[in-house]
């Protein structure tokens, strides 16, 4: 929490007395130390994700030695669920969100909330049954690490795929690290559009062997990023 009143204004493309205002009429979230005001990027990020408030671009820069895992450390990190239930859109992703492994006090209904504001903008299927839920502008949460979660549904649901099929997996990422998401992102997305990690998936493999074929993903591609054990 090093973010003084003056890059929130930065960070969120305002003055310093609109900083002071929404702190008293808008419930900025603002940290006390020393008796002066101190920001959280991620949660100035949620805030102002939450109330549709444009940012700055500043917003979104991460350092460039931020931590990014291989898709496998991710996975590994995330985990990959069976039979997740849920009879439609919204009732899957909150099964999903449920079962995040993310720290306490997380707030678990916000993320929701922004999964469903985005798919009610446009489905993120993205064919053959699988899905990418994911908010509408990139978001941080408090979270320590960046996880990839891999839910098999217990039932295919309707997900307004532009393939018309109905969706039965879905790929979640929440990351501290914008770098980190769309690396993660990227990772995921070149696998799944062949790949032995597409087979193990479309297989509803196990555990072991979808990490398995995520860690051969990771070092097929450049930079040959290998899971730290």
């Amino acid at each position: 929490m090093r973010l003084r009143v003056r890059d929130a204004a930065e960070l969120l493309d305002v003055s310093e007395k609109t900083i002071y205002r929404w702190i008293a009429t808008k419930g900025l979230p603002v940290h006390r130390v020393n008796e002066q005001y101190r920001f959280n990027r991620a949660e100035l990020l949620e805030w102002s994700s939450s109330r549709q408030i444009p940012v700055s671009s500043r917003m979104y820069e991460e350092p460039e030695d931020a931590y990014i895992p291989s898709l496998a450390e991710a996975l590994r990190a995330g985990g990959i669920h069976y039979r997740v239930g849920g009879t439609d859109c919204s009732s899957a992703l909150k099964n999903v969100v449920d079962i995040l492994p993310l720290p306490e006090g997380v707030n678990r209904a916000f993320l929701l909330e922004v999964l469903l504001a985005r798919e009610s903008i446009g489905s993120t299927a993205i064919g053959n049954g699988i899905a990418i839920p994911h908010v509408r502008n990139p978001i941080t949460l408090n979270v320590t690490q960046p996880i990839v979660s891999l839910s098999f549904l217990a039932g295919e649901i309707d997900f307004n795929a532009l393939d018309g099929m109905p969706v039965h997996t879905l790929f979640t990422i929440v990351s501290p690290s914008i770098r980190a998401h769309l690396s993660l992102l990227a990772r995921l997305s070149h696998g799944l559009r062949g790949s032995t990690f597409l087979d193990r998936v479309t297989e509803k493999a196990s555990r072991e062997d979808i990490l398995k074929a995520a860690s051969q993903l990771d070092q097929s591609l450049p930079g040959g990023k290998k899971e730290n054990m």
